[in-house]
């Protein structure tokens, strides 16, 4: 992934991106505030060449963050589609950071930290910027996770919670579908 500071020098990386190598775009907009972002997926070499082509065309001074992270937790894409299950929740972690790179290696450290469910991944659209990750599973898992997941975020992490036995209506809450216009335009149908 290549976090750009302007939108115009992001589309036009993101295009180097997808010409250097053979990736999947999972995502390529703008976000909050006035930034764009490219999530690719593919093999390690090529997410490496996209990842450099974008950094490169874009220039340094362009990229807030980038990041390549080989063998992604099996959680992480279907999350970032809004595509995972919702299992019955013991306790929820939330972690928040301040950049969308920050949360997605947050939520892939969590997710490999111990036996929990990737429940939403929310990136920047109307969030200033921020991200999000909640966790669902039993309270100890949880808070090795989310523990995990604050340690992988480093300076971009805001804050973690942990609630042991989350309030039905709030949990439902968690899982409304009131992001449907952010997947499609990430390409992906609500």
């Amino acid at each position: 992934m290549v976090e750009f500071t302007t939108i115009a020098r992001g589309i036009y990386a993101s295009d180097a991106m997808v010409k250097a190598a053979p990736v999947e775009v999972i995502a390529a907009h703008p976000i909050d505030p006035g930034k764009y972002m490219t999530l690719v997926a593919g093999d390690v070499a090529s997410v490496e060449a996209a990842v450099k082509a974008g950094v490169g065309s874009a220039g340094p001074e362009r990229v807030v963050q980038s990041f390549l992270l080989a063998n992604l937790d099996d959680q992480v894409l279907p999350a970032l589609r809004g595509q995972a299950p919702p299992p019955a929740p013991d306790a929820v972690g939330v972690v928040e950071t301040r950049t969308v790179a920050g949360i997605i290696e947050a939520a892939d450290a969590g997710c490999k930290a111990s036996a929990v469910r990737l429940l939403k991944l929310r990136l920047a659209f109307h969030l200033g910027g921020k991200g999000y990750a909640v966790f669902v599973g039993d309270v100890a898992d949880i808070e090795a996770a989310v523990e995990a997941a604050a340690a992988a975020a480093g300076t971009a992490l805001v804050e973690t919670i942990v609630i042991a036995n989350p309030y039905d209506e709030i949990y439902q809450r968690l899982l409304d579908d009131d992001y449907a216009s952010e997947r499609r335009l990430c390409g992906n149908k609500p």
